[in-house]
């Protein structure tokens, strides 16, 4: 039976992941920090699928944690066939912005983890000559929203890096670039959603059953829905101002008010 690894497994595209594995009759382990969640989530799992749930407490911005799971991702008694590198947050602080500790997390979280348990698992897969590597990425490292974009575009580099490494060995990576999913991320990240148009979601399920049929073809960036292709094709090509511009208009966009103070009136703004 195959066993497949999870980091934030317990929401959003990551408990879709672990979802649409246990279904297929993969033995999961979940990487999260909530333990309660955790033990919520292996409940649930364990009740629809065939496989054994286990499950590791683990802050990733804690190199100490990620030795861990480093550990767990090595252990040659029992082998990890498919990592799914999926933890993850929004970063709202600005570049600018002379406190860096938002920055240094994401850093920590989104790229350092991903490095140093990607490449664990890659080690550990080329060995055995067989194995998967799912790193969730997003189409904003395409655009240039801040250190959110800098950082999943990192990913993207990284993923294709780590891909050509590791060709002809049995173990495949893929970047999964989703564009806005149907998930609590963005709530969880104050990010309003009011103005993205209705057809631009795509169901958090679909962008999972993208991932898993592109990563089982071997194909290296994995961006679900023909739309988004389209997008990210046009990001690509056209010139860079224009992309600058969409970016601006994006950002903005997303940006919650901050709440009113206790007492006062809601204010309005008029653009």
């Amino acid at each position: 039976m195959a066993t497949a690894l999870i980091t934030g497994g317990t929401s959003g595209i990551g408990a879709a992941f672990a979802r649409a594995l246990a279904q297929r009759g993969y033995s999961l382990v979940l990487v999260a920090r909530n333990e309660e969640r955790l033990a919520t989530s292996a409940a649930t799992l364990a009740s629809i699928g065939s496989g054994t749930v286990e499950v590791i407490s683990a802050d990733l911005s804690d190199r100490a944690d990620v030795a861990t799971v480093v550990a767990r991702l090595t252990d040659t008694d029992r082998p990890i066939d498919l990592l799914v590198n999926n933890a993850g947050f929004g970063v709202h602080s600005p570049l600018t912005s002379e406190d860096t500790s938002a920055h240094d997390l994401a850093i920590e979280v989104m790229c350092r983890a991903v490095l140093v348990l990607g490449g664990a698992a890659g080690r550990a897969m080329r060995e055995r000559g067989t194995g998967s590597i799912i790193n969730v990425s997003s189409t904003a490292g395409f655009i240039t929203m801040g250190s959110y974009s800098a950082v999943k575009a990192w990913v993207t580099s990284f993923s294709e890096g780590l891909a050509v490494e590791l060709r002809g060995t049995g173990v495949t990576v893929t970047a999964l670039c989703p564009g806005w999913v149907k998930t609590e991320f963005h709530s969880r990240a104050s990010i309003s959603t009011g103005s993205i148009p209705a057809a631009l979601w795509v169901d958090v399920d679909a962008t999972v059953r993208t991932a898993l049929r592109d990563a089982e073809r071997g194909r290296v960036v994995s961006i679900p829905t023909a739309r988004f292709k389209t997008l990210m094709w046009l990001a690509r090509h056209v010139p860079r101002a224009a992309i600058y511009r969409v970016s601006g208009a994006i950002s903005s966009s997303r940006r919650k008010p901050a709440p009113a103070p206790a007492g006062s009136e809601p204010s309005s703004t008029l653009t």
